[in-house]
């Protein structure tokens, strides 16, 4: 698919124009990463869920140092968008939790935390989703939780690093590129680490939360050092690279 079927098919869902580029524009970066599982596949999904194309996200609460957003059911991914172009345009003092409520899907992590250190913050960002993930042979009680992380550089580029806690990721299904049986905790004989990993993340979100749902917890801070470059001098590949 093309960004132009891409907008086309969005529009024809019902979302303005404006949405529709900031949904294109998150696509194609995540095609242009070579994570095809949050590319262009992700449309025809979209599709076939029940979203309402004009719902628009809303600050419920601001406090300097804490936020908390509602998705008032827009999609995730265009609550993350406002969540991220906020911070930007009122960076924290020192530092800043958001809470994200109700917001589901929230597509690549890394591409929201990059857009904050581009802009100069440190920034952390972890999401939840369906259960897709538990013990072998148990029941499924976690979602693959992502875990994103962005640190700004005075030298280039930020570094960026976003993970998931499955060894494929659903958006890997979705797409046709794993099958949902290979959808199971990262570390073969040491899948425990990546399963706590999912749980912890996922109750750190869940306690945040004053509903049900799915959600996302953001930290964003202004940097007090450089520590990129002496990394970067080593001449090693830093993740995001």
């Amino acid at each position: 698919m093309q960004r132009d079927e891409a907008l086309g098919r969005l529009r024809a869902r019902g979302f303005s124009e404006e949405d529709a580029q900031r949904l294109v524009a998150h696509f194609a970066e995540a095609e242009a990463r070579g994570k095809l599982g949050h590319g262009f596949s992700r449309i025809a999904w979209l599709e076939s869920l029940e979203v309402d194309p004009s719902a628009q996200p809303e600050t419920i609460e601001a406090e300097g140092s804490f936020e908390r957003w509602h998705g008032r059911g827009a999609l995730g991914y265009l609550v993350l968008d406002a969540v991220v172009r906020t911070q930007l345009a009122d960076p924290p003092e020192r530092s800043r939790v958001v809470v994200c409520e109700r917001t589901f899907p929230t597509g690549m992590l890394g591409c929201w935390v990059r857009r904050l250190a581009e802009g100069g913050l440190v920034a952390v960002l972890t999401a939840t989703s369906p259960p897709r993930l538990g013990p072998p042979g148990g029941p499924k009680v976690a979602g693959t939780n992502p875990l994103a992380l962005a640190i700004p550089s005075s030298d280039g580029a930020p570094v960026v690093v976003d993970v998931s806690m499955g060894a494929v990721t659903h958006g890997e299904v979705i797409a046709g590129l794993a099958t949902p049986e290979q959808l199971v905790p990262f570390g073969g004989e040491q899948w425990h680490k990546a399963f706590a990993l999912a749980l912890g993340l996922q109750l750190v979100v869940d306690s945040l939360h004053r509903e049900d749902g799915y959600g996302a917890v953001l930290l964003v801070a202004r940097p007090e050092s450089d520590p990129v470059p002496a990394l970067r001098a080593t001449g090693i590949r830093l993740p995001g690279s």
